[in-house]
């Protein structure tokens, strides 16, 4: 995959704002915006500290307006050039600075701009340095026959990043302090600091109105303009091959070495490629790509009992660590590519918030109680350490989480939150009650539930029986009783035969529902055939797969909802209201490509076709979200991207099954 963009991107705004980058920290912190530089949606900025790690997201430094000076001869006697390009509320695209970008590229993770001056090119470097809020904008100058001057106006604001900024009466202290500016918006706000290398800088203070995001406006928000801070004036002349760091972080001291704190960068993400191993060495760049995009949903959540724990953030921009995202992204995001200790780690750090049976479904951004509205992401814990045990062989860790797995099943045997409880006429789980969303179709508006799935659903009583049969052999690696989870798996899986419907040749997707048993097609009963434990017959699997095959898939994942039905919904757009309402009802998820390939694994047994149903996703790196995999696109052809640039369960499914299928062919 060849991430690298001429002018046929660059120069076209429609094509250069539509795509966007993303670089982060390991904290929940990151940087991201357009190839084209203008600002699109309320998330984009140059730094997005986590200032309570990996929540707390605040915009710091919103952006950096650059304008070169070059003759090519005379110093300080050229033309200007603006490098910059802003979109405002009246509609005008004001400077037109993409016209002078050649050339947009990653290396690694970090995005690369070179802009063509004249004769000269200029190479503009973000990136963010691993486990501190710092952000790195590096320019080169790589080719020129004279000097060039650099003129940048840093635009500044301190909010959440879900929120926007209009006028107001803050009265921030930029004061100079050493290589560059300390900003304190407000008496409360943590103090950040613009720094360089080399460059002169010059205090201001001045509100920038009326900032159009038209994504948005898309989005059906009502905040659409942003206004924010003109704190700085950064002005330094480079030389031909000179280069010119400019830093941004809440530490007072960071490095001011741009190249040595890129080569740390970029050693950083060579030694994740090293830890993937043979994985890594025989996979096409692609999937070397999403090795590296793997690591920026890996993220310290620390604990009163582990101040080192991990977790997973779900998605960027605006997703917190989620549990069952993090449940069901952890195979592919830590065992495929090497890190198995993350993996454990993550473990050990859910199993710390085990309540009631239960891990939390999210951490809320601002940091109340977990939330526990969740019935699958337990059964996808007991599912990750199944897959953890089978990398490793770790039977340390297994014994320290055997009893937390043994106290979850018998809380859903005997019952706990929002009635999620065994039936004990068929073994299966119910669950649900009004107004609240459990399963991972859990899309709500105000008290409205679009997906409510009240009743026994399919993918949990897959995941219910998988755990059973999990347990079963966790029980007998040590010296366990085992009869009573083999036992009970039984009973499960003759229960799990109602859910069969022999005159369609799919699996109703819920059963002894409010409304009886729900015969939509969805892709959820692809669970029951992909886990490595399945309670159907191999005619069943085989028809399933072909159903869903026929009616839900499509070159980015599968659609939520069969376009057949009548609630079908093909366009994922408009306000909270429309998008929700569309979010599981046709709209297509890219992590469901994943059970797709592995049930289609396990019932035709052919690796290289199931692995042919990938390759339409690794395209999708060079859209949306370069150099990783969007969340969700149109139901609909041409299947556009929305939603999250990055998605960690989409990067996650992918590397499993790329792996899961390299496997079977040997």
């Amino acid at each position: 995959m060849n991430l690298d963009f001429g002018r046929e991107v660059c120069g076209n705004l429609a094509n250069a704002e539509k795509r966007e980058w993303l670089v982060t920290n390991g904290m929940g912190g990151y940087a991201s915006g357009t190839i084209a530089s203008v600002l699109t949606r309320r998330y984009h900025g140059l730094l997005m500290a986590a200032l309570q790690p990996p929540l707390g997201r605040t915009l710091l430094l919103t952006k950096i307006d650059e304008t070169a000076e070059y003759d090519g001869i005379y110093p300080n006697s050229g033309k200007f050039y603006p490098l910059h390009t802003n979109w405002w509320a009246s509609g005008n695209v004001e400077p037109n600075g993409y016209h002078h970008l050649n050339r947009f590229h990653l290396e690694g993770t970090t995005p690369v701009w070179t802009f063509g001056i004249a004769n000269a090119l200029l190479e503009k470097r973000i990136w963010m340095q691993p486990g501190a809020n710092t952000t790195y904008i590096q320019y080169r100058l790589v080719r020129a026959t004279g000097a060039l001057t650099l003129e940048a106006r840093a635009f500044v604001n301190y909010r959440d990043y879900h929120h926007t900024t209009i006028v107001n009466d803050w009265e921030p202290d930029i004061e100079p302090v050493n290589n560059g500016l300390c900003l304190q918006m407000f008496d409360e706000a943590v103090p950040f600091y613009l720094l360089s290398d080399k460059a002169a800088f010059y205090s201001q203070f001045d509100w920038y109105e009326d900032f159009f995001l038209n994504v948005e406006e898309y989005r059906g928000q009502n905040d659409v303009e942003e206004d924010h801070i003109y704190a700085a004036q950064i002005r330094y002349t480079l030389q031909p091959g000179e280069s010119l760091t400019l830093v941004a972080s809440t530490e007072a001291s960071p490095n001011l070495d741009g190249d040595a704190a890129y080569s740390e960068r970029r050693a950083y993400e060579q030694s994740l490629l090293a830890q993937a191993g043979d994985f890594a060495a025989a996979a096409p760049a692609s999937i070397r790509q999403l090795i590296l995009a793997a690591d920026q949903f890996v993220v310290k959540r620390p604990t009163p009992r582990d101040a080192n724990g991990r977790s997973i953030i779900a998605g960027y921009h605006w997703f917190s660590d989620w549990g069952r995202d993090t449940m069901i992204s952890l195979p592919g995001l830590t065992l495929t590519t090497g890190r198995p200790a993350i993996a454990a780690s993550i473990l050990r750090t859910y199993a710390q918030f085990v309540d009631m049976g239960m891990i939390p479904n999210r951490f809320p951004d601002v940091g109340e109680k977990p939330e526990y509205n969740t019935v699958d992401a337990t059964l996808w814990y007991v599912e990750a350490v199944r897959a953890y045990y089978q990398a490793t062989g770790d039977r340390q860790l297994l014994v320290e989480l055997f009893p937390v797995l043994k106290d979850i099943l018998k809380w859903y045997e005997r019952g706990t939150r929002y009635n999620i409880q065994m039936d004990k006429t068929d073994a299966l789980i119910y669950a649900g009650e009004a107004g609240v969303q459990l399963t991972w179709m859990d899309a709500k508006v105000g008290d409205w539930v679009v997906t409510d799935r009240i009743g026994k659903p399919v993918e949990i009583n897959a995941l219910w029986y998988n755990a059973l049969r999990t347990m079963a052999e966790f029980a007998r690696q040590l010296s366990e009783p085992s009869g009573q989870y083999d036992a009970l798996a039984d009973r499960v899986r003759m229960g799990f035969g109602r859910f069969w419907n022999h005159q369609m040749g799919y699996c109703y997707d819920i059963l002894d529902g409010p409304d009886g048993n729900d015969l939509s097609l969805r892709p959820n009963q692809l669970l029951a055939i992909s886990l490595p434990h399945s309670p159907l017959t191999p005619v069943q699997q085989r028809s399933a797969v072909d159903a869903c095959a026929r009616h839900l898939l499509t070159a980015h994942g599968l659609r939520s909802l069969s376009s057949d039905d009548a609630a079908y919904i093909g366009h994922y757009g408009g306000d909270q209201l429309e998008r929700d309402g569309a979010y599981h009802q046709g709209t297509v998820w890219g992590w469901l490509i994943g059970p797709f390939v592995s049930a289609h694994l396990r019932v035709y047994k052919d690796p290289a076709q199931a692995q042919s149903y990938l390759y339409p996703l690794l395209h999708h790196l060079a859209d949306h979200g370069v150099g990783s995999l969007g969340e969700i696109f149109d139901g609909d052809p041409p299947f556009t991207p929305r939603g999250c640039i990055a998605q960690a369960w989409s990067v996650a499914e992918v590397l499993r099954t790329w792996q899961e299928t390299n496997a079977q062919e040997k």
